[in-house]
């Protein structure tokens, strides 16, 4: 007896002694309000990879290797993060008793600001689709600036594309394969569901993919971690939509092994903030996991976001005179309603079954298997034997009298000869037939009926002479991927994944509405014979509702990603290693002949292969507990996407000729100081983007000679660049203060050097050219003097000031100024070439070209800066146990009126037109121009119940 009781004590103080050789911390996590314990939520030390989850009951434990001081950051969606400092003692686990968390209102501010902006969505100048879309996840006030402040003026954070970025959705990659950008509209409108995410900047670690030069983010809606609640939302607003209601019920992980996950939303406006764009968006979710074991565990999402928007059309500056800068001309009134001939529509619901395996404490891996499909269109109109429907159509204006110039057969231009009589009679005829005339396109599309006393008796559906089409994209997309994570040891992890896409692409003309008439032929009237049929295997078709006509064909595209990561954790270094492999292939099928590509148009084209490596690496040192210096460099080769490899799709199966992979190289350098007070961090980038490839369409005139001595080819051309670098150098600058308490101060700032780095080469595909004299139709303009051109679309520099009271009684009140600059416009490749010094009908440069006019007239056009005001503020209350909150923003206070964006027309592609049009002061093929909102409003309403 003696004998076991002398061993249970030897057992009793050896567990005292492991007991107190324990270092870390514990405590329990509660809700201000309801005092209700909190499960799910992150606990970690500042900038590392030490982290736990506080579990049923609200509790954690946090073990360390060794004592000092340290930053305890915790952090749940949906609340305030708490930052404070920890003096751990070697050997002792700290009590650090019951922590509180806020709810933290600002996250309702998301709900507007995360949303497709007129300008990205119209197709020639879809340059982003928004990447404040990347940033919602960060807290950091750079980025919160970016996203929230910033993003209302097309800021892009470190000018980069959202095609440098990955989004991810439980690990599945989403970024389009036809454009390389994510499709945001996919999940708008589920802003509950689609809350729990991570965020990395610039090539920093991603446990779910090796990422882009931009960043990465991971969506996750496994239904177990969401926190069992039911809420509901109404919001008001005048930009995209103006009135939003949502739903979510989420039950938490249940006693059964069952979680459970429905939102809803629906999203509507007859009209937004410019003329004519309606709105109409509903959106469903569902989430539902089963645990079945302690290591096993499966997983069901879908949702489904059909929508549907107004477009909004550039306008030149003659045109916002005449009107102003909410003017669209693409709607005009229908039975009394305005009806827009231009609307987006996406409908491609998303079904993903994830398998999550617990192999040990120490690895887990997830695989999932997820389809989309559906459709996108963007509707239009289309004409045959008739004049332009749009009522901005140049003939139609003003300045097509006030820059005309007298033709001249000689050596020199005709003289300036200005027609003021007709040029008012046009203005006054634009001003009362300013809109689409509905009327019109259905009468023109009947004829009369003439009785036998030749009497009209009424009309009858004829030839239809307009109609309207949809540019239709059908996607079936497979994805299927796995990733594994693991602790090695004690200070090394392994992050690794495979992943497999399959694209299927239908894109197809598709004629929608014959707006009165009886059929609509199916050829192109620009050419006559057989170079007019779009199907020479079903020629002289006659089309009607629902039919495809016009163009035809399919991508089918595969890809394979393989990635793999070491990351090293250490008490003063911490660093990382990454290596990518990616093999894409891309391939046309053609399922018309068309008339003017005979014999390259039908069946499938040559098989386009690109194979890739990546590698990126990065460092962290830790200076002290407040204090990092952190460093990340990548290098990489990347596909390009389907658009830019096929540069006239529509028609034939020619591709690029010498596309290459992107060659991008990227480091950063940043300095972090967090404190409870205080949190900065000052980053310096630097981003070289090599060989990209650039395609676009626009009308031409005069930069051809048919050989017979004068110009007679105008048309529709396509431009391709090839070989255009990028190179982009920056600075940021995060600043957060608590001034006190209940006040809090932000700064920040983004200066920024995007310009290109090279001359690239453009190529000109004139199917016209094709057509008359069956020879290629690919014309070889040479180098375009693009160096140093500044890239367009989105301001250089950016700053922002902004101040926040929160009051204790769970109101806040906040107001932030914005100054954007340092924005140009987007110039004509083609106008830098040496063929536009070309007398097209001589073959010899025009006399009049001198450089200094030249260096005048290919000036790139900077717009001029802008300052905006926002304010913001909410409230939240506890009422028989629900929680209400109530958020409100106005943007742009003060109503500023500023462009946002803007394209050369290259429809005058020579010196001496663009000479005549630059000197007549009236340009009737000016820039075109895209503008910002005036003053908005948001409101919000939430009640958890």
């Amino acid at each position: 007896m003696k004998k076991w009781a002398v061993v249970f004590l030897v057992i009793f103080q050896l567990g005292s002694i492991f007991a107190q050789s324990e270092t870390g911390f514990l405590g329990k996590i509660i809700e201000s309000k309801t005092q209700e314990r909190l499960q799910y939520v992150v606990v970690s030390i500042q900038n590392s990879n030490v982290m736990q989850l506080t579990n049923e009951d609200g509790t954690f434990k946090l073990v360390l290797q060794s004592g000092g001081n340290q930053l305890l950051l915790v952090h749940s969606q949906g609340y305030k993060d708490l930052l404070f400092p920890v003096k751990v003692v070697t050997g002792q686990v700290v009590d650090l008793g019951v922590l509180i968390l806020e709810e933290d209102l600002r996250i309702e501010s998301q709900a507007i600001l995360i949303t497709l902006s007129e300008s990205d969505l119209f197709d020639d100048n879809s340059t982003s689709e928004n990447t404040s879309g990347l940033l919602q996840s960060s807290r950091d006030a750079f980025l919160q600036a970016s996203a929230f402040n910033w993003g209302q003026a097309r800021f892009r954070m470190r000018g980069l594309d959202s095609e440098h970025a990955k989004m991810t959705i439980n690990g599945v990659e989403m970024n389009k394969m036809y454009d390389g950008r994510p499709q945001w509209g996919n999940w708008g409108g589920l802003n509950d569901a689609t809350r729990n995410q991570e965020f990395s900047v610039g090539a920093a670690t991603s446990d779910y993919t090796f990422g882009g030069v931009l960043g990465t983010q991971q969506i996750n809606t496994r239904a177990s971690i969401y926190r069992p609640s039911s809420r509901i939302t109404f919001s008001g607003s005048n930009t995209n939509y103006s009135l939003r209601t949502m739903a979510t019920y989420a039950t938490g992980l249940m006693s059964s092994g069952w979680a459970f996950v429905i939102s809803a939303g629906k999203r509507w406006a007859n009209e937004g903030y410019f003329e004519g764009t309606n709105y109409d968006a509903d959106s469903f979710f569902i989430s539902i996991e089963k645990k079945l074991s302690t290591k096993h565990a499966l997983n069901f999402t879908g949702f489904y976001t059909p929508n549907s928007r107004g477009k909004n059309s550039p306008n030149t500056d003659e045109v916002v005179q005449l009107t102003s800068e909410k003017y669209n001309s693409y709607w005009g009134w229908q039975d009394g309603k305005k009806r827009d001939a231009r609307v987006k529509t996406v409908e491609e619901p998303v079904l993903m079954l994830n398998h999550f395996f617990k192999i040990d404490e120490q690895t887990s891996l997830n695989t999932s298997v997820s389809y989309q499909f559906g459709k996108v269109g963007n509707s239009s109109i289309d004409y045959q034997k008739g004049n332009s429907p749009d009522p901005t159509y140049y003939r139609k204006m003003p300045s097509y009298y006030t820059s005309f110039y007298a033709k001249n057969q000689g050596e020199y231009p005709g003289e300036f000869a200005p027609d003021y009589e007709n040029a008012e009679r046009n203005r006054i005829l634009f001003l009362a037939n300013s809109q689409i005339n509905w009327k019109a396109l259905y009468q023109a599309n009947e004829q009369p009926i003439i009785d036998t006393n030749g009497i009209l008796s009424g009309y009858t559906p004829a030839q239809s002479r307009y109609v309207l089409y949809e540019d239709r994209t059908d996607d079936k997309v497979l994805s299927i991927n796995s990733n594994l994570n693991s602790q090695l040891t004690e200070n090394i992890f392994f992050n690794g994944g495979i992943a497999f896409r399959n694209l299927k692409s239908h894109n197809f003309q598709f004629l929608t509405d014959l707006l009165g008439g009886s059929f609509f032929n199916d050829i192109d009237s620009f050419y006559d014979g057989e170079q007019s049929q779009s199907d020479l295997k079903n020629p002289n078709r006659h089309v009607g509702v629902g039919d495809v006509y016009g163009y035809n064909y399919n991508y089918l595209a595969n890809t394979i990603d393989v990635f793999t990561q070491f990351k090293f954790i250490y008490r003063k270094v911490d660093f990382y290693l990454a290596q990518a492999f990616s093999n894409s292939t891309y391939q046309r099928e053609g399922l018309y002949q068309n008339g003017i590509y005979a014999t390259n148009s039908f069946g499938k084209s040559e098989k386009v292969n690109f194979e890739n490596f990546a590698f990126k690496g990065g460092l962290t040192y830790k200076i002290s507990g407040k204090q990092w210096l952190l460093f990340n460099g990548a290098h990489l080769t990347k596909a390009p996407s389907i658009r830019n490899t096929f540069p006239n799709s529509r028609l034939n199966n020619l591709v690029v000729d010498g596309i290459e992979s992107l060659n991008i190289s990227s480091l950063e350098g940043n300095y972090i100081y967090h404190s409870p007070k205080l949190k900065t961090r000052l980053t310096g980038y630097y981003t070289l983007i090599k060989n990209a490839t650039q395609t676009s369409f626009f009308y031409a005139e005069g930069i051809f000679d048919d050989g017979a001595g004068y110009d007679n080819t105008n048309a529709f051309v396509s431009q391709t660049l090839t070989h255009l670098n990028k190179k982009n150098i920056g600075a940021e600058l995060s600043f957060e203060y608590q001034i006190l308490p209940t006040l809090k101060s932000t700064f920040s700032a983004a200066y920024g050097q995007y310009t290109y780095d090279s001359n690239p080469n453009v190529r000109i595909t004139n199917d016209a050219k094709a057509s008359l004299t069956n020879s290629s139709p690919t014309f070889d303009f040479g180098k375009a003097s693009l160096k140093n051109y500044k890239q367009p679309g989105m301001p250089q520099q950016a700053y922002s000031l902004g101040v926040e009271y929160r009051n204790p009684r769970y109101w806040w009140l906040g107001a932030n100024i914005n100054y954007l600059t340092n924005s140009y416009i987007d110039v004509s490749p083609i106008s830098r070439t040496a063929q536009f010094y070309i007398n097209p009908a001589s073959g010899f440069p025009f006399p009049e070209a001198t450089p200094e006019r030249a260096k005048v007239l290919l000036k790139q056009e900077k717009f001029d800066p802008v300052c905006l005001l926002n304010i913001t503020g909410g409230k939240s209350w506890r009422i028989r146990r629900k929680n209400i909150s109530f958020f409100a923003s106005v943007n742009n206070v003060t109503n500023t009126i500023y462009k946002t964006g803007g394209f050369e027309q290259a429809r005058n592609a020579n010196f001496r037109r663009l000479d005549q049009e630059a000197s007549s002061e009236t340009p009737s093929f000016g820039p075109k121009y895209f503008y910002g909102y005036g003053r908005t409003y948001f409101g919000n309403l939430a009640i958890n119940l």
